[in-house]
């Protein structure tokens, strides 16, 4: 019988073991940073609470947040290309300080939708970058777990820091936000000292639009991106359309508290224990698996109307997103040619921007003109035809990531290799 240390340090070992320490510093730089991600939790509540602002204004303003993540992620990834990451993370961050700071103590109307806007943009001029150093570090074949790390340390951090936020914000959400603002700058501060620039050397860098030319004329890629999309709209319908049914059926915020904590423990417990496991399967069928689950989870909610049924729903909702989200974020990095791997991030990060925009703009008008229970049904059946287009559409990404993943391990191998004069001596 085996020993249980011993035994802990392999489960340990098989989730953690053999990743490079520059990717182990970029993990941690994103637990500092989203240890205090205050500003979209709490931004509502701030808007209309503390500078007054009706609630159809405080809508307005947080599309303005969903904008700023759309137009920031093809420029990330662009500055990610031609820059470098490094330097594109670290200005995304102190960029991202100063606008959250400025939001804190902005009185008018302007400055408020301004800051809400660059410090949004901020936040996804760091996405692209640092999704594209980790693919740098890591070699195909650990992607898929180093990436499932990322987002587990990210729901982990933010997890502790609404806990912890919640109890502050009764008193002063100003303190938040500095709070935030402060993160992002020690953040910074250990990318600065601790990681090296990880873009490939002797790369021929493609020029701005026609590298963006080429990856929305990647027609494998594109269909992918398409189908994120559908599946990123229907699983972020948590922002808006969830809490208003709750509220229909007199659950109050509390209630849809309790929802955002189960999923958030549902991350946290469950991407450690299915991470290892994923590499196992084709990662379309895991794709389509987590759509179909985003479709249940919202779709059970046209049967109910009570706490139990919505906390299947999230419970069902959770699971997609641990399946999928790994799963979609190793696809990018191994769909992008090396020297276009930043703008590759970048679109990915722009598809989630635009679900952020279009769903709780697509649920208010079908929860007007149709009624919630055909919202819920219409959530369900966009999640099935992802489903079903995710497998239909796989087999040039197979090729396409196939042939990528040969010539990377080639080019491995050649850099491996001794000098000729060495062989010959």
């Amino acid at each position: 019988m085996a020993k249980p240390a011993p035994a802990l340090r392999e489960w340990f070992g098989s989730r953690m073991g053999g990743l490079p320490g520059a990717f182990w510093t970029l993990w941690w730089g994103l637990v500092i940073n989203r240890l205090a991600s205050f500003v979209l939790p709490f931004l509502a509540i701030y808007l209309v609470r503390d500078r007054g602002f009706l609630p159809a204004q405080a809508g307005r303003v947080l599309a303005l947040y969903g904008l700023g993540m759309t137009v920031a992620g093809p420029i990330g990834g662009l500055l990610a290309d031609r820059v470098g990451r490094r330097a594109t993370m670290l200005t995304a961050l102190v960029l991202g300080s100063c606008a959250v700071a400025t939001l804190a103590f902005a009185r008018t109307p302007v400055l408020l939708c301004a800051m809400t806007f660059l410090s949004a943009a901020a936040g996804d001029l760091y996405r692209p970058a640092m999704s594209a150093a980790v693919a740098d570090v890591i070699p195909p074949q650990d992607r898929l777990r180093a990436y499932g790390l990322v987002y587990w340390a990210s729901n982990f951090a933010i997890s502790i820091g609404l806990f912890l936020g919640g109890l502050v914000a009764e008193r002063s959400i100003t303190v938040l936000f500095v709070a935030d603002a402060v993160t992002s700058i020690a953040a910074a501060a250990v990318i600065s000292v601790r990681v090296p620039e990880t873009r490939p050397q002797g790369l021929v860098h493609e020029p701005a639009l026609p590298g963006l030319a080429k990856v929305f004329s990647d027609g494998p890629y594109l269909s992918f991106l398409l189908l994120q999309l559908g599946a990123f709209t229907v699983f972020s319908q948590w922002q808006l359309a969830l809490p208003l049914d709750m509220s229909a059926h007199g659950l109050g915020p509390s209630a849809y508290a309790f929802l955002m904590g189960l999923n958030c423990a549902g991350v946290v417990v469950l991407q450690p224990i299915l991470s290892a496991r994923l590499h196992r399967f084709d990662a379309a069928r895991l794709l389509s698996f987590s759509s179909l689950l985003f479709g249940a989870g919202y779709g059970i909610n046209a049967i109910g109307g009570s706490l139990p049924v919505y906390a299947i729903g999230t419970a069902l909702w959770t699971v997609g997103e641990v399946i999928g989200f790994p799963v979609s974020a190793a696809m990018v990095a191994n769909l992008a040619p090396v020297a276009l791997r930043g703008r590759y991030q970048g679109a990915y990060s722009m598809c989630f921007g635009v679900a952020f925009v279009v769903s709780p703009l697509a649920a208010g008008e079908a929860m007007q003109r149709l009624g919630p229970r055909t919202l819920w049904l219409l959530c369900f059946g966009v999640a099935l035809v992802v489903a079903a287009a995710h497998l239909v559409t796989a087999e040039p990404r197979r090729r396409r990531i196939a042939a990528l993943t040969r010539s990377e391990r080639e080019e491995a191998q050649i850099e491996a290799q001794p000098p000729a004069e060495t062989l010959s001596g």
